[in-house]
């Protein structure tokens, strides 16, 4: 058997995956989706994104609904990964500079925008049930994580997740590149990487 025979056959393999045709799917949708959100996205744009039919994107996902759900849960993985990857370059343990390091990862994270705008295509959808669920759910994941993982306050925690949100006005918006006096006011403390 030639060496081509055996690289195809490996392949062919790895393409026939389900698991990996939905890593692929639900990482082009959580794109195809932060790029023109859930009603105006097909799923043969995420389909196309992903390298795979879209019969076989149905297959995997029945509804266009249950692949957002899909990219939005993905979504919120990331920013627990994200967040505890941050968490673990503080050595002390102590709450604020353990908020601080994830603030700052967090906004490494969003600087990218797809993270931050799944998020606010969702929000925008919200009016679907189940988009909402997920929605709260991942929230839910969030703030649970955070509190645990720091032994912040109730308090901290809630600012940790208010100035989250306000980061993503500040950065859907572009409010720090005016260098108004009201745009320096909102953006005055926040800590955010500039959009790529």
């Amino acid at each position: 058997m030639s060496i081509h025979s055996l690289t195809m056959k490996h392949t062919r393999t790895n393409l026939s995956d389900a698991d990996t045709r939905r890593e692929a799917i639900v990482e082009a949708a959580l794109v195809a989706f932060a790029d023109a959100g859930f009603q105006a996205t097909p799923v043969t744009a995420v389909a196309v994104r992903a390298g795979i039919s879209q019969a076989y994107v149905f297959k995997l996902f029945p509804t266009k609904e249950e692949l957002f759900i899909a990219a939005v849960e993905r979504c919120f993985t990331r920013i627990e990964e994200t967040l505890e990857k941050s968490a673990q370059t503080v050595s002390n343990g102590d709450a604020d500079a353990i908020l601080y390091a994830m603030g700052d990862g967090y906004a490494s994270l969003i600087a990218d925008r797809s993270i931050l705008m799944i998020q606010v295509h969702a929000q925008s959808a919200s009016d679907v049930p189940a988009i909402r669920a997920t929605m709260r759910a991942g929230l839910k994941r969030i703030v649970t994580y955070v509190k645990q993982r720091t032994g912040a306050s109730d308090e901290a925690v809630q600012r940790f997740i208010a100035f989250g949100q306000l980061c993503h006005l500040i950065t859907t918006t572009d409010i720090d590149e005016l260098g108004e006096d009201w745009a320096r006011l909102v953006a005055r403390g926040i800590r955010h990487v500039p959009a790529i």
